[in-house]
């Protein structure tokens, strides 16, 4: 199976911040039920991806499982009411975002300074300028915005009723030739409109893969209109 390394590291603190970001939920008052039937499906997803934090979401989910048992249990009789299950995860939770936010703002800081102290009008600077922005875009759209667009895309295979045992030969390189094809006939697209005629869930998967390798190699940028939109990927151009 072949391994995806991030460069940015995104783990289930990042897919939970995600889900209350996106669902706009309270962190203080987390749905503990909800949260947990989400956080299962897109660790199937990680899971297919074989990726490197795979492990730390499956102990996640384990955390998270824990406390929906705590909190569908009733307290003993005679026995004290306990402080709420979800409280030391919340706690880990806020502390994080906290972190994020000023690891952020602290980037944003370092973006003006740079802009402030210039050495003049060079033409390799404007090339650097360009490529900033360009990775820019790429940090705003996450690891799960772009396990949506895989998630959005399976959901909506055709149904087989009958099952055939085929073995079917798929490679991350033939995937990324087929991307780059597809991308020398179109300025953008989704990912749902990349992969829409594909019948096998494997090879969307593989697809999805060999997608985060040309990210990574920036020879595909992926973009988002709004937060939680629609994931656009285009060609990248020098």
């Amino acid at each position: 199976m072949y391994t995806i390394k991030l460069q940015e590291f995104e783990g289930p603190l990042d897919l939970l911040l995600f889900f209350i970001r996106r669902d706009e939920l309270d962190i203080y008052n987390i749905p503990i039920s909800r949260i947990t039937r989400e956080f299962l499906e897109y660790l199937h997803y990680v899971e297919d991806l074989d990726l490197e934090i795979a492990g730390e979401f499956l102990v996640m989910a384990a955390e998270l499982m824990q406390i929906k048992v705590k909190m569908l249990l009733p307290p003993e009789p005679g026995e004290e009411e306990e402080t709420d299950p979800r409280a030391n995860l919340v706690r880990r939770l806020v502390e994080y975002k906290r972190f994020k936010e000023a690891g952020a703002e602290m980037s944003a800081m370092e973006d003006e300074q740079r802009k402030l102290y210039s050495r003049g009008y060079h033409e390799a600077d404007e090339r650097a300028v360009t490529e900033d922005e360009e990775e820019g875009s790429l940090r705003d759209v996450s690891l799960f915005d772009l396990i949506a667009s895989l998630k959005f895309a399976v959901e909506r295979m055709p149904k087989k009723l009958v099952h055939e045992i085929v073995r079917l030969n798929v490679t991350i390189d033939e995937q990324i030739e087929y991307i780059l094809d597809f991308f020398a006939r179109r300025s953008e697209a989704t990912f749902y409109e990349l992969v829409k005629d594909m019948e096998e869930k494997i090879r969307i998967v593989v697809t999805f893969i060999a997608l985060l390798e040309l990210i990574r190699a920036k020879r595909i940028i992926a973009r988002q209109a709004e937060p939680f939109g629609e994931v656009s990927i285009m060609r990248y151009v020098n």
